[in-house]
C-alpha cells in the first residue's frame, strides 16, 4: 500500500467533495455553499485514490476580547474501505506540523459528528449549546421590561448594519467567528428551502439599532390536518442591551401559525431565566464547538485576560511535541505573554485540559476535582481560576 498526504489539485475536487457528502448524507440545504480551496485541504491518497478527506478554513475567532486566528477543520471523511488504517491521525498530525511550521493559525477548531474521534488528537469540547424547542404561546416572560423602542423589518440595504452589531455583540465573547460577506451570504442570509420564507428583525430605541434576530420559516415536515403547520428556525439573534434580547422574542410571541420554534443558544443564554415557563423551552444540551491548542507559545498571548497574575504549568502533548514541558503564563489586562521556564509548576495537565481553561469552559478548580490534571500547588487554584475566566461562556454561532 503506498500512501501519500497531500493537498488536492484542482482536477480532485469533485471527487473530494464527494466523501463528505458520501459519508453524511447531508441534504443540499445543508450543505456550505463557499467554495473549498485546493490548497486549504490535506487529504489521504492510497495507491493513488483519494481515501480521506480533509480541510481547514482560514478563520479568525473571537477570544475573550481578541482576535486569534484558528484553522476550522472540516469536510473530514473516510471512504468504508478505507478505514481503520490509521489515514486520519497521519493527516492529522502533518496538519499540525503544518501549521506549526508556518506559526500562522496556533488553535484548530471544528465540530464533530463524534467528539471521542477526536479526543484522541488532543481536541476538548470546549463550548456546549442549549437547543429549544418552544411553542410561541410560551414566549410569556415572568419580569416584563417595558422597552421605548420597536422592532422593523430590514432592508435589503442594511447589510453593514448587521455587521457591526454582529461585531459589537460579539467583540467580548468567545468562540464567535468573523464573518465575511460569503459566510454571512451562505449562513444566516441564505436563501431557506423551497417552501420557506426568510425574516431580518431590527430592534431600535430612539433611532438607534441595539439588536436583531434573523429567522426562517418553513413548513413542517409532518403537516396535521388542524392546528398550527409550520416551524420556525432562529437563525442567528444579537442583543446589545435587556430590552432588545426581550423585544427580539417578543417578536415571535404572535406566530400563531408556527408549531414550534427551533433555537441554538449559548449555556449562559439569559432566556431560560426570564420565562414564565421556562421547562417549556425544552431544552436539550450538546457539545458544541471543539479546540485543539496546536502552538502554546502563539495562542496564549493571543487571548483576553482581566486578571493579573503568573501561572506556572506542565504540558502533556505527544502528538504537538513542541507544546509539550514547562512554561509560564504572566498576564495583565493589557497583553500577555509565555515562556519555558525550569520552576517547579503549579499544575500540570494534558493540551486538552489546557484548551478547556483557557476556552472558559471549566475553571481549574473544577477540572482539578474532576481528575483533568494534577495539583502540585494547591494554593495557586484560586488565582488560575481568576486568571481563566472568560466574560462569556464559549459559543460559536455558526457552522464550518
Amino acid at each position: 500500500m503506498a500512501l501519500e498526504i497531500r493537498p488536492a489539485r484542482p482536477e480532485e475536487m469533485e471527487e473530494f467533495k464527494s466523501i463528505p457528502a458520501t459519508v453524511f448524507l447531508p441534504p443540499p440545504a445543508e450543505r456550505s455553499e463557499v467554495p473549498m480551496r485546493p490548497e486549504w485541504t490535506l487529504c489521504a491518497f492510497e495507491d493513488g485514490r483519494l481515501a480521506t478527506s480533509y480541510a481547514a478554513w482560514p478563520l479568525t475567532m473571537r477570544f475573550n476580547g481578541k482576535g486569534v486566528s484558528a484553522a476550522g477543520v472540516t469536510e473530514i471523511g473516510t471512504r468504508p474501505v478505507y478505514r481503520r488504517r490509521g489515514h486520519l491521525r497521519k493527516i492529522t498530525t502533518a496538519h499540525f506540523e503544518l501549521l506549526h511550521e508556518r506559526g500562522e493559525q496556533p488553535l484548530a477548531i471544528l465540530y464533530a459528528s463524534q467528539a471521542a474521534i477526536y479526543h484522541r488528537f488532543g481536541y476538548a469540547v470546549v463550548s456546549m449549546f442549549n437547543e429549544y424547542s418552544i411553542e410561541p404561546r410560551y414566549l410569556q416572560f415572568a419580569l416584563v421590561r417595558p422597552g421605548t423602542g420597536a422592532v422593523r423589518e430590514a432592508g435589503d440595504d442594511e447589510f453593514e448594519l448587521f455587521k457591526d452589531l454582529y461585531r459589537r455583540f460579539c467583540a467580548e465573547r468567545t468562540g464567535y467567528i468573523h464573518r465575511s460577506k460569503i459566510t454571512w451570504e451562505a449562513g444566516v442570509l441564505a436563501s431557506p428551502p423551497k417552501g420557506g420564507v426568510l425574516s431580518r428583525v431590527i430592534y431600535e430605541e430612539a433611532g438607534e439599532p441595539l439588536g436583531y434576530i434573523i429567522y426562517a420559516v418553513e413548513p413542517h415536515p409532518v403537516r396535521k390536518s388542524t392546528g398550527p403547520w409550520q416551524q420556525l428556525f432562529v437563525r442567528d439573534l444579537v442583543w446589545l442591551t435587556a430590552s432588545a434580547f426581550q423585544a427580539a422574542w417578543n417578536s415571535l410571541a404572535s406566530m400563531d401559525l408556527v408549531r414550534n420554534i427551533k433555537c441554538r443558544a449559548p449555556e449562559d443564554d439569559p432566556l431560560p431565566h426570564l420565562l414564565a415557563e421556562p421547562r417549556m423551552l425544552h431544552s436539550t444540551s450538546y457539545d458544541g464547538l471543539l479546540a485543539r491548542i496546536v502552538d502554546i507559545e502563539k495562542v496564549l498571548p493571543e487571548r483576553g485576560f482581566q486578571e493579573e497574575g503568573v501561572l506556572t504549568f506542565e504540558i502533556l502533548d505527544d502528538l504537538c511535541p513542541w507544546n509539550q514541558g514547562r512554561w509560564k503564563l504572566e498576564t495583565s489586562a493589557a497583553e500577555a505573554s509565555i515562556t519555558p521556564t525550569g520552576e517547579e509548576p503549579d499544575l500540570v495537565m494534558p493540551i486538552s485540559t489546557l484548551a478547556l481553561l483557557v476556552f472558559g469552559q471549566i475553571s481549574a478548580t473544577e477540572a482539578a476535582r474532576m481528575g483533568r490534571l494534577d495539583v502540585l500547588k494547591p494554593d495557586a487554584l484560586p488565582l488560575w481560576d481568576r486568571v481563566m475566566r472568560t466574560k462569556y461562556r464559549p459559543f460559536c454561532a455558526d457552522q464550518f
